[in-house]
């Protein structure tokens, strides 16, 4: 899913770089850099911030999960020790309630991680977004040519003078501080 993501927004900001200066080709001077989005994501102080606050999310849906899986494992010892004294009746209803606990918990589980997707999905869309308007206003200032995705447009090489996602980052924490303001 991750990687359709920079797909998309390798294509944008190709267009983007492309309309940044029409009609200049390389061989004209127009320069093609790249960005590393990934690394945005990962050192940009708002795609920190929506990592840890996605941590906690999952800290707190994992502390469920872990008490619903003691509880099944006192329930399964329950059956075990007790089981073979029980009557037939009454280890049929214990073995009952331990398969509708179990299927409870799979689904929750099942649940949190979809949960977990959509709210990843969502805070990556959001600083995605606003790296989008960055990228191209800095394309439009620096007169790029064009602007590569350097994981999702399989960028073979590329030189490192031509690699702008620190620049990207510092004008993306720069904004993100106006806007906490």
């Amino acid at each position: 899913m991750r990687e359709w993501v920079l797909v998309v927004i390798a294509t944008a900001l190709m267009t983007a770089g492309a309309l940044a200066a029409p009609g200049r080709t390389a061989a004209q001077g127009g320069r093609v850099v790249v960005v590393d989005v990934a690394r945005i994501l990962a050192k940009s102080a708002a795609g920190v911030a929506a990592r840890e606050q996605l941590e906690r999310e999952k800290a707190g849906m994992q502390k469920e999960v872990d008490g619903r899986r003691q509880e099944l494992e006192k329930l399964r010892e329950e059956l075990e020790k007790k089981g073979p004294l029980m009557t037939v009746d009454a280890r049929r209803e214990k073995q009952d309630a331990f398969d509708r606990k179990r299927r409870d918990a799979t689904r929750l589980v099942d649940d949190f991680q979809k949960e977990l997707e959509k709210k990843e999905q969502g805070l990556l869309q959001k600083v995605l977004q606003d790296i989008s308007g960055i990228i191209e206003r800095l394309g439009k200032e620096r007169k790029y040519h064009l602007i590569v995705e350097k994981r999702g447009a399989a960028v073979v090489y590329a030189a490192p003078d031509a690699d702008i996602t620190d620049e990207i980052i510092k004008a993306y924490d720069q904004e993100s501080a106006k806007v906490k303001k």
